[in-house]
């Protein structure tokens, strides 16, 4: 079994791969359903149509580090990675210099198996990886 996962882009994440990777997601509204939510996200990060949802499988929610609540269901899906185009983000870099950059925020995007995105996902999303597993047992 492989999972989709993408590695954070910008520059700090630049060099890193324990904990740069993830699931594609992003914010939402209290008026909007954490699904539509979370196939525009995929959208919008991905560049992609995201797959049919009629098998999705919930996965539930688990609070990162930083505060945020990440929902996440999992859809079986064959997408080729090379033809995500991500979304883009503005930020000051270097800090303090006056100029803004624009960064992927995916730089890239893998298949990866389920041990070896235990290795390099947020710590906090191995929770869906677990799950995913339970599942799929």
């Amino acid at each position: 079994m492989e999972v989709l996962l993408g590695h954070l882009g910008g520059p700090f994440f630049a060099r890193r791969d324990r904990g740069a990777w993830t699931v594609p997601k992003g914010e939402y509204e209290d008026d909007e359903p954490a699904w539509d939510a979370a196939r525009r996200e995929f959208q919008e990060e991905l560049g992609l149509q995201p797959p049919d949802g009629d098998d999705a499988v919930p996965l539930g929610e688990v609070r990162q580090s930083g505060g945020k609540l990440v929902t996440v269901w999992a859809v079986e899906a064959d997408l080729d990675p090379a033809a995500v185009v991500p979304g883009t983000f503005r930020m000051e870099w270097p800090p303090r210099s006056g100029r803004i950059q624009e960064f992927p925020e995916l730089d890239r995007v893998a298949w990866l198996s389920l041990d070896r995105a235990r290795e390099v996902i947020v710590t906090a999303q191995t929770a869906f990886l677990d799950r995913l597993a339970e599942h799929s047992a």
